[in-house]
């Protein structure tokens, strides 16, 4: 049997085995396309193959990684463009990156505040007064950008992604989700905890329209997008299609018949996200993006700090009670001993991040397409992925 034949007959078999509720057969490995140029140093890159070699599985229908850094570099693409016809996966494919927008906003609001267009310590309602009423006066735009501004999340037509995805083409106002959040009481009061939520990076993405008089769109492409190069990254606005080359995204959920299969989930509004999880983008694109932005090339000189700067220890999450673990934009974990900076993202269909020692001597880029990709819980793929490529997460 030839491999593509190989492939369809193994995708099929999935779709057939999670539609009848259980978690499909067991399935042969294939084989992931790679180059080296070399393999990065001190990374198990033949583990890492062997990770994502054996895509579909029930857990993940294709992935993408893209390793970089100063002990050279590695690429793996696994699993399939759809489960339709089986073809290989498209290593060159564009995704849903999710939470990873969060990355560009917060550097299109640090260069506003290097050139002066706004003060971090400001309240946020000085500059949308007509948007952010009293209770929230006292948040600043570093707490939006921090998550801990205690603004609650908006509220949203859905708990179930059964519910979400038959609203999938509602276009969402981001006025309007503010306005849902903020007449509501703050979760706490700012500067005190840490709560990550999108509504932050909603308001940031107003606030950046406010300062300029531009789209968010067009500003944060006029300053990240285009003086990178980045020219498969995009904002979809109300486009629910991905367009150009891309690996179809599929979930996993309750289907008409009272069963559970997949469905696919390429063609989906991300107006919910915005500013705060709507981008497309590449795995060699967002490489540049990261590897631009630890060089202080994205946002200059002292303001880059902010995103390597996490709120004083006394600030504990609000739901887990831990240490803070975000900054302006970023996300950090300590690694194999070492601390990694980077950005997760999620949309239905799509895990993706990216991830890289402050140094830049090893740099990651990955995109799977989970078929559970906003479940509660770390994704058993993704952290097998990122534990080969950083090391195990430290004990304390």
């Amino acid at each position: 049997m030839n491999a593509r034949i190989r492939r369809t007959v193994l995708a099929a078999a999935l779709v057939a085995g999670l539609a009848a509720g259980t978690a499909g057969p067991a399935l042969a490995k294939g084989t992931p396309t790679h180059t080296t140029a070399p393999a990065a140093a001190g990374t198990d890159t033949e583990a890492l193959s062997d990770l994502i070699a054996g895509l579909p599985d029930a857990g993940a229908t294709a992935a993408l990684i893209r390793l970089g850094g100063t002990g050279g570099a590695w690429r793996g693409s696994a699993g399939v463009h759809d489960l339709v016809t089986g073809r290989p996966a498209d290593p060159d494919a564009r995704f849903r990156a999710g939470s990873v927008t969060k990355v560009f906003t917060a550097a299109a609001v640090l260069q506003l505040a290097a050139e002066r267009k706004l003060s971090l310590d400001r309240p946020v309602r000085s500059y949308l007064p007509e948007l952010i009423p009293a209770a929230y006066g006292a948040v600043t735009v570093r707490q939006l950008l921090n998550h801990t501004s205690g603004l609650p999340s908006a509220e949203y037509p859905g708990d179930t992604v059964e519910e979400w995805y038959a609203g999938r083409f509602h276009r969402f106002d981001a006025r309007e989700l503010v306005a849902s959040a903020t007449a509501k009481e703050p979760e706490f009061p700012a500067g005190t905890r840490q709560h990550y939520l999108n509504i932050n990076y909603t308001v940031a993405g107003l606030l950046i329209e406010k300062v300029t008089g531009h789209d968010y769109e067009a500003e944060v492409s006029r300053r990240v997008l285009a003086p990178l190069g980045l020219r498969g990254t995009s904002f979809p606005g109300s486009d629910p299609r991905i367009h150009g080359p891309h690996n179809h995204g599929y979930q996993r959920m309750r289907l008409e018949d009272g069963t559970t299969g997949l469905r696919d989930v390429s063609v989906w509004s991300a107006t919910d996200g915005w500013a705060a999880g709507d981008i497309i983008s590449t795995t060699a694109d967002l490489e540049r993006f990261l590897t631009a932005l630890f060089q202080g090339r994205v946002v200059r000189g002292p303001l880059l700090e902010e995103m390597f700067t996490l709120p004083d220890p006394s600030v504990r999450d609000f739901v887990s009670g831990r240490a803070p673990s975000f900054s302006a934009g970023l996300s950090t974990w300590k690694l194999g001993g070492r601390q990694v900076w980077g950005k997760t993202g999620g949309r239905w269909g799509y895990n993706s991040g990216i991830g890289a020692t402050r140094d830049l001597s090893r740099t990651l880029v990955y995109s799977i397409n989970s078929t559970d990709a906003k479940a509660e819980g770390e994704n058993s793929l993704v952290m097998g992925v990122v534990g080969t490529v950083f090391g195990a997460p430290s004990a304390d």
